[in-house]
Formats: structure tokens, C-alpha cells, sequence
């Protein structure tokens, strides 16, 4: 089965030791914050979803279900979007990069709002799907707001000044449209399990490639005593 409880633990569990790990040889680079801190929360999100699928299986309690459901939906619809812009914000190198960031990071404010206020008046379920777990909100002109969640989060990606992280935003716009066509109702599963692994991947390759990630911005003083 491609997509499983077991899927979801056993991922979660890597991704999450990916985070820790870079967490602990960040060597004073802010610019390791956003992957380091990403596959991190990412990671911790996909275990909880494993509790989602075992209440929908019978092997936890229904109230256990409930609850793991909502921690699921208020980080990926609620957290996330105002989340990814502001970490990027946070880490970009020049006074100018982080003005042109705000806009996406009032986008995702606005769309977490907007889903909020979905799931507290409609009340979110979830049912099994053949692989992955259909999530339902009630979320009417959901097409704009997933569009301006998408802007939000790979948008402010895109833009960044330093590569790594465009090379994340690429990767998830991919996946985000290739998902969209082959599973609606299974897309917020889907793509966050797709973004916990595609994190991981970025940081433990950056972790294990070279000691200064690629795009961190060198002053001329370093570079030339490095030289």
C-alpha cells in the first residue's frame, strides 16, 4: 500500500530525525532555519495523521480520531499558510526581500482565516480513501481559496532569494498540481505527506553535501579569508 498508517509513522519518524538532526549542526546559519525547522514540524504532523487512519481502523478510540483530526486539519489549513512565508521571510538576507515576502504572509493569514472559519461552522470529516485519507471541510469556491493557499506557501518559495529554498517551492508546485488532478478529496493528505518527505530530503542533503548550503549570501570579507 503506497499510503498507510504505517506509511505515515514510519515517514513521519525519518523526517522528523532529519529535522532534529540539522536542528543540531545548524553552526550559527540562519539560513538552515527554514529546512531544519520544517521537516521538524512536518514530520510530527504526519504521526499525528497515523493516529487519524487507526481511529478510522478500529484501533483507537474514536475521541483519540477526533482530536488527531483536528490537530491534522488546524496545521495544515490554519498554521501552514501564514507558517512557510514567514519562515522564508525570516531568513531572507536583505531588507528589500523580506518587503516583498509580506504579501504572501498577509495572503496566508487570510486564507488560515477563511479555512478557520470553514471548519468551526461546517465541522471537518474524514474518511478512508484507497490510499490516503479524504479529508472534507465544507469549503465552498474552494478552487480560489486552495489557489491563494498555493500562492501563499510555493509562491513565497518562488520568490526567494536563496536556491534551496526555491528548489522546495519547485518540488512542492509540481506535486501540488500533479495531486490536484489525480485525488481532490485526498489532497491535503496526500501533499503534506509528499512535503514532510521532499523537506527531509532537502535537508539531509544539504546536511551531508557541503558545510555552507547552497544561496547563503558570503560577505566579501569571508570570502576572501576562505580564498
Amino acid at each position: 500500500m503506497c499510503f498507510s498508517p504505517e506509511g505515515d509513522l514510519v515517514g513521519g519518524v525519518v523526517v522528523t530525525a532529519i529535522g532534529v538532526d540539522a536542528c543540531m549542526h545548524l553552526r550559527g546559519k540562519k539560513e538552515y532555519l527554514f529546512i531544519a525547522g520544517l521537516p521538524l514540524v512536518l514530520g510530527l504532523h504526519q504521526i499525528d495523521e497515523a493516529f487519524v487512519w487507526w481511529s478510522l481502523q478500529g484501533h483507537v478510540s474514536p475521541q483519540v480520531g477526533l482530536v488527531t483530526m483536528w490537530i491534522y486539519l488546524l496545521f495544515a489549513f490554519v498554521v501552514l499558510p501564514p507558517l512557510v512565508p514567514l519562515l522564508v521571510l525570516s531568513i531572507e538576507p536583505s531588507r528589500s526581500r523580506k518587503l516583498q515576502m509580506v504579501p504572501f504572509v498577509a495572503l496566508g493569514a487570510g486564507v488560515a482565516a477563511v479555512l478557520l472559519a470553514t471548519m468551526l461552522h461546517h465541522h471537518p470529516t474524514v474518511h478512508l480513501g484507497a490510499y490516503h485519507l479524504a479529508y472534507s471541510i465544507g469549503l465552498d469556491h474552494g478552487v480560489a481559496v486552495i489557489g491563494a493557499y498555493i500562492i501563499a506557501t510555493c509562491g513565497s518559495m518562488l520568490a526567494s532569494r536563496i536556491s534551496h529554498v526555491v528548489w522546495f517551492g519547485v518540488a512542492n508546485l509540481v506535486a501540488v498540481v500533479l495531486l490536484a488532478r489525480l485525488s481532490a478529496d485526498g489532497f491535503a493528505s496526500l501533499w503534506c505527506f509528499y512535503a514532510a518527505l521532499a523537506s527531509g530530503a532537502i535537508a539531509l542533503y544539504l546536511r551531508l553535501s557541503s558545510s555552507r548550503p547552497p544561496g547563503e549570501v558570503v560577505p566579501a570579507s569571508q570570502a576572501q579569508a576562505d580564498a
